[in-house]
């Protein structure tokens, strides 16, 4: 697997983008879908089909899943802070925000991580330039929110406060999915294991406590949002972001935190009709500085190179 930061390749730049067109697009799909279907079905739906589709993948490479109870309490605890938790969090929170706004506070995941690695492990300790991307990547997110009114707290502060969430437990999943290396477990039976887990988990709650099954069948668009987010967000997405990563690694996997919030205002704004106040897009430019400054790429480019 390549870990520098070589240019891409035209395909791998190809792959690139459309990773990310996936992945902005699960907040457009998200935003149609929670109009008429409540968020624990929605997010068990997402993984459940995702979990089907990888698993008939697997099937097709000639791969199994892993057995023992080590393995599959590591998948329960991934496929809790990687998909239950954050796509729930998202999902209620694109009930109040925009899906660009919820896009750009995805955006934290990497701030979170940075700052998580430097408590909790020894080997990635915070840098100054590292320091300065958390500092400024917050500034924005305060930027973004805003300042609550006198005695405010709206659904709309809460929704946004959801999404941050969200990216904390991203972070804490990229933290946590360092164990599956030890584990011998590949990155897609560890991508496979993760939705059934969080699907294990997702479809009881559903059942309890949005009662689908007494619900009024949704409408073409929702359930396509539906088959969407499952089928391109979720299975396509995690099979592409895995081939990126063996082909042109983990440091030119991260541009992809740069454009995810790209589309997913394209798709919002083109599409779904939505607006950005001018502080969702200050908030933007502030968090992206912040990940370029973490990612280090254009402040070494910056620097004078020895004759």
């Amino acid at each position: 697997m390549h870990s520098s930061a070589r240019p891409m390749t035209a395909l791998e730049w190809a792959m690139l983008l459309s990773l990310s067109a996936l992945w902005g697009g699960s907040f457009f799909f998200n935003e149609i879908a929670v109009r008429e279907v409540p968020v624990f079905t929605t997010v068990a739906v997402r993984v459940g089909l995702a979990a089907l589709i990888l698993l008939a993948v697997l099937r097709l490479r000639g791969e199994g899943l892993p057995r023992g109870a080590p393995v599959w309490l590591a998948f329960a605890g991934m496929g809790l802070l990687n998909n239950a938790i954050p796509f729930s969090l998202f999902v209620w929170g694109q009930r109040e925000v925009a899906s660009g706004v919820a896009a750009i506070l995805n955006a934290l995941a990497p701030l979170f991580t940075v700052l998580l690695a430097h408590l909790l492990t020894r080997d990635e300790r915070l840098t100054p330039a590292r320091a300065l991307g958390v500092v400024v990547g917050f500034g924005g997110v305060a930027v973004l929110i805003g300042p609550p009114g006198p005695g405010e707290m709206d659904a709309s502060l809460l929704a946004q406060l959801a999404c941050v969430g969200g990216a904390l437990s991203y972070a804490c999943a990229g933290l946590f999915g360092r164990r599956f290396r030890a584990l011998g477990v590949s990155p897609l039976g560890a991508a496979t294991g993760q939705v059934i887990a969080s699907s294990l988990i997702l479809a009881p709650l559903a059942l309890l406590i949005d009662r689908p099954l007494s619900m009024p069948l949704p409408s073409p668009a929702a359930l396509g949002a539906l088959l969407g987010v499952g089928a391109l967000s979720t299975a396509l997405a995690y099979v592409l972001y895995f081939r990126i990563l063996s082909t042109a690694g983990a440091t030119n996997l991260l541009l992809v935190t740069f454009l995810i919030p790209v589309s997913a205002i394209l798709l919002g704004t083109g599409i779904l009709g939505e607006a950005l106040a001018p502080r969702h897009l200050a908030g933007m430019v502030l968090i992206g500085l912040g990940l370029a400054a973490i990612d280090g790429r254009a402040l070494r480019a910056l620097r004078p190179r020895p004759s």
